[in-house]
C-alpha cells in the first residue's frame, strides 16, 4: 500500500475526517514554503497538496493566482519546487501529492519530473488539465514509480466519468464540491454531499471534497459525506496576509490547527 493508502486506511479504522491543506509551492518564497511545509505537517495535515506555480492557472481564483505570481516571481520552478521538497521529506510524515497543470510537467519532461519525484518523495500527483482518457503516459509512468494518480471529480462528472476515474485512479478522488474556480465560501454547496453521494455508490476509493472549504464547520459537514475535506485558498490567503511577517510560520500552523478543532 502507497502512504496515501495508509493514510486513509488510518482514517477510516478511526472514524475521523482528514484534513488535506493545499499551498502553492515556492509562496512567498522556497526558503518559507519549505517551513510552511513543516508547519503544516506538524499540525496535523493528513495530507499536503503543493501546487506548482504556473502562468496561466485557469482553475484558480484570484488568491492562487496571485499566491502563483509570488511564487514565480520569487523563482520558483517545478524542478526548485522538488529538490526543496526533497531537502524536507525526511522530517515530514504527511502524505505529499503534486498538484500540477500538464504543461509544466510536459516543459520539464515527463521522464525527468518522474526520476525527481520519486527521489523527493512524492506520493501522488494531480493533473488538474489531464483528463482520464488522455493520461496513459502519465499514469504509467507514476505507477513504475510507486506513485498514484489522483483524478478531479465535479458535480457534473457522469456516472460513467466516475467508475474511469475510480478504475484508472489510486489513492484517492479529489470532488470539486462546486463549479468554478478556486476560492473560500460561507457555506458548503448541496452539490459536495450529491457529488460524494454519487461517488459513493461507484466506489470504495478514498474522496476528498474540497473548493471553498475555511473553516471547522465546513470540515465537519464534509466528514459526514467524505473521507476528508480540502482547505486551499483559505489557507493561502493567511500565507498572503502575514507573507511578510516573522509570524508566518506560526499563524500557519495556528490556523491549521483551528481547523482541526
Amino acid at each position: 500500500m502507497s502512504r496515501l493508502s495508509d493514510r486513509f486506511a488510518a482514517l477510516r479504522r478511526t472514524g475521523q475526517t482528514g484534513l488535506v491543506t493545499y499551498v502553492t509551492a515556492g509562496d512567498p518564497d522556497l526558503e518559507r514554503s519549505a517551513g510552511i511545509i513543516t508547519r503544516l505537517d506538524r499540525a496535523g495535515a493528513d495530507v499536503i497538496e503543493l501546487g506548482v506555480p504556473f502562468s496561466d492557472p485557469l482553475a484558480d481564483g484570484p488568491v492562487i493566482q496571485r499566491a502563483t505570481e509570488r511564487a514565480l516571481a520569487a523563482g520558483a520552478t517545478l524542478p526548485r519546487v522538488l529538490d526543496m521538497l526533497a531537502g524536507i521529506r525526511a522530517g515530514i510524515s504527511a502524505p505529499v501529492v503534486i498538484f500540477s497543470y500538464a504543461n509544466p510537467i510536459l516543459r520539464m519532461g515527463l521522464e525527468r519530473f518522474v526520476s525527481m519525484a520519486r527521489q523527493a518523495g512524492v506520493d501522488g500527483v494531480l493533473t488538474l488539465d489531464m483528463p482520464p482518457e488522455e493520461g496513459q503516459a502519465f499514469r504509467t509512468a507514476f505507477g513504475e514509480a510507486g506513485i498514484d494518480t489522483i483524478f478531479l471529480l465535479s458535480p457534473t462528472t457522469t456516472v460513467e466519468r466516475i467508475r474511469k476515474a475510480a478504475a484508472l485512479g489510486s489513492g484517492f478522488l479529489y470532488g470539486i464540491s462546486r463549479l468554478g474556480v478556486t476560492g473560500v465560501r460561507e457555506t458548503v454547496d448541496d452539490s459536495a454531499r450529491e457529488l460524494a453521494d454519487r461517488v459513493r455508490a461507484e466506489t470504495d476509493l478514498p474522496l476528498a471534497l474540497g473548493f471553498g472549504l475555511s473553516r471547522p464547520e465546513h470540515v465537519k459537514a464534509v466528514g459526514k459525506w467524505a473521507d476528508a475535506a480540502v482547505v486551499g485558498s483559505a489557507l493561502v490567503k493567511v500565507i498572503a496576509e502575514h507573507g511578510n511577517s516573522p509570524e508566518l510560520l506560526d499563524e500557519v500552523e495556528r490556523y491549521v490547527r483551528w481547523l482541526r478543532s
